[in-house]
């Protein structure tokens, strides 16, 4: 009886750390991942999505042994409930954070830049040792995102197949990486909008496609970071937290000196290039948010550290 009061908590726990991740794939410009990093479940969920990996390439071989074995290695459990939690929240809080970003932009800009540097300062502390190299190749790295992002590309005029292959790909990688959101990333290559039509208008053959590219490039990236992992944790740690330093540009709640002034005008946040406010009204409401979305990442890596 004990066991299975013990099961269940721990089925809603993981219900409740997918909600966290679906809430922050719900957030431009936040990844996921970010979330699954500062809740210690990073590392085994990558484990499982390699068991999945081998578990659809020995079914294609039609191999008994090897789909048996890599079965019995997933966590469904895990897996499964942590699913569920990401569906939920993704579904419930979609419109509601596009409506929020519609009406209340650089507040909600703010919130969301105090999540990310929340996950900056946990992830830090996931490093057992810091030395020279590591810190100059997270800087490096936190650097060259921050230059990258500030590049966007222009829509792709009528894409190919190949190209809804590859951007499947490049989502997904960027996805399944602490500190960017596969969305953002289609919006830099042009491709956002290209794959919002394919969904509305249901051109399934693009979509298929789409997902081809984005399931062959998550066994190849789950396999790549788990290796790199067990090899080169403390590395790897920090070359995520630069990605996330670098992604803060994406969030910044004043970009190109937008705000929202007394309700006279409400526009999304977007743009490259950066600005600081330009009265305190437009100052005062985003860091009152971000220092909320602060310490809820703080309470969050707390409560994971407890269980």
């Amino acid at each position: 009886m004990i066991e299975k009061k013990s099961a269940f908590r721990e089925i809603l726990r993981n219900v409740l750390r997918g909600s966290f991740m679906g809430a922050a794939d719900a957030v431009p410009g936040v990844s996921g991942g970010t979330i699954a990093l500062l809740l210690g479940i990073y590392e085994r969920l990558l484990q499982n999505i390699q068991h999945c990996t081998d578990l659809v390439i020995s079914i294609m071989r039609i191999d008994r042994v090897e789909m048996k074995r890599s079965f019995l290695f997933i966590e469904w459990h895990f897996l499964l409930s942590l699913l569920s939690g990401i569906i939920i929240a993704f579904v419930s809080l979609a419109q509601i954070i596009e409506r929020l970003l519609e009406n209340h932009p650089t507040s909600i800009a703010g919130l969301f830049f105090g999540l990310v540097l929340a996950s900056v300062v946990v992830a830090g502390f996931m490093v057992d040792t810091w030395n020279p190299s590591r810190v100059v190749l997270g800087v490096a790295t936190g650097i060259g995102v921050f230059v990258l992002l500030g590049v966007r590309a222009g829509p792709v005029q009528e894409p190919s197949l190949l190209v809804f292959f590859f951007s499947g790909a490049i989502a997904i990688s960027a996805m399944i990486l602490p500190g960017i959101s596969g969305s953002f990333f289609l919006l830099m290559i042009g491709m956002y909008g290209s794959l919002i039509e394919a969904v509305n208008e249901r051109l399934v053959g693009k979509l298929l496609v789409f997902g081809l590219g984005a399931v062959l490039s998550l066994s190849l990236s789950a396999r790549l970071l788990n290796w790199i992992l067990r090899n080169y944790r403390d590395s790897v740690l920090a070359l995520l937290i630069g990605l996330m330093i670098g992604s803060l540009r994406v969030i910044w709640p004043w970009p190109n000196g937008v705000g929202v002034i007394s309700g006279e005008e409400n526009e999304v946040v977007e743009g490259s290039a950066l600005a600081w406010p330009d009265s305190f009204g437009t100052l005062v409401w985003p860091v009152v948010f971000g220092l909320t979305g602060f310490i809820i990442v703080i309470f969050i890596w707390n409560l994971s550290r407890s269980d």
